[in-house]
């Protein structure tokens, strides 16, 4: 994305500086898992759309390291809740530092996140931003509440993403047009395509998590299903598999059975359930496409446009 390549470069220094703290351990936490890598994609959102809608105001970078900073915060506290040890290809903060000093670092980056939103001086960016904190909180409380749940069906799980992954995408998207001053139907475009880039994006990791390379991702194979997470590859399985093919799914699920994953592995590519999570992928990166080409035609455009296209090939 070289097209926004200098503007990302101002949104790291917006990080670093607003990451000081008295307290070090709060930077030197914040700084271990922002350090680690990502791809930053929520606030690249936030820069490709306000540039293709002509903004160049410095809120911009403000307000991605915003968006960035409670993306942050929501990996510190998922990992605590997932008991995950790796993370892109590192130990979590929560494997390094303890369960109590990632939490609380966490709400440092929330509450310095509603800090920065002040400096925007722009109620209805705040109001975007807070309605999505809210709802990613809600998505996670809803994930939690469907752990081990072997029951939990495609709208279900649909609901569970869009809450807790895509809707921060959405705001990145939506924040971008705001801060353009757009026309409704614009802004509109923008968080359809970010909502639909976002659901994408979180139905290809759940695929990745039985068939990716752990050295390239990044994290344990099989974490879902340790996790008692099910996902849509896990669904269409069930709805595709034979009667003991759907039993030994549930039982996976209900006890988060790893000794089974290549077992789970097999069935979810014999069933074709792959297929079927990566067809609805496919169709959502076609929505956020066809949303990207409402807006004005330009370099920005054309990297929201090949975002959307190249998400599909990815790897980790």
């Amino acid at each position: 994305m070289s097209v926004i390549a200098q503007d990302m470069h101002e949104v790291d220094l917006v990080i670093a500086r607003r990451l000081e703290s008295e307290v070090p351990l709060i930077g030197q936490v914040s700084r271990y898992i922002i350090a680690a890598g990502g791809k930053r994609l929520r606030p690249a959102l936030l820069l490709l759309t306000s540039g293709a809608l002509g903004f160049s105001g410095t809120q911009r970078f403000n307000l991605a390291a915003v968006v960035e900073f409670i993306h942050t915060a929501t990996l510190l506290h998922d990992d605590v809740v997932d008991d995950s040890a790796l993370r892109r290809g590192n130990a979590t903060a929560n494997e390094t530092f303890g369960n109590p000093a990632s939490v609380l670092v966490g709400d440092f980056l929330y509450s310095r996140a509603f800090q920065m939103m002040v400096d925007a001086q722009d109620m209805r960016v705040m109001e975007v931003l807070a309605e999505a904190t809210n709802v990613i909180a809600e998505g996670e409380v809803l994930q939690l509440m469907n752990m081990h749940n072997a029951s939990l069906d495609e709208a279900g799980y649909i609901r569970v993403i869009r809450s807790k992954t895509a809707k921060l995408f959405e705001s990145s998207a939506r924040v971008g047009a705001l801060l353009a001053g757009c026309t409704k139907d614009m802004e509109e475009a923008c968080a359809t395509y970010g909502q639909a880039l976002g659901t994408a994006f979180q139905v290809i990791d759940d695929v990745l998590d039985y068939t990716g390379e752990a050295d390239i991702m990044g994290k344990n194979l099989g974490d879902d299903l340790r996790e008692g997470k099910i996902t849509l590859p896990l669904i269409a399985a069930m709805e595709r598999g034979t009667a003991d093919q759907q039993n030994l799914i549930r039982e996976a699920i209900e006890t988060g059975g790893v000794a089974m994953l290549d077992q789970v592995v097999q069935i979810v590519t014999t069933t074709g359930a792959l297929d079927v999570a990566r067809e609805y992928a496919t169709q959502e990166a076609h929505r956020a496409t066809s949303a990207a080409r409402q807006l004005p035609a330009g370099p920005h455009t054309t990297c929201l446009i090949e975002l959307s296209t190249s998400l599909l090939g990815r790897k980790f």
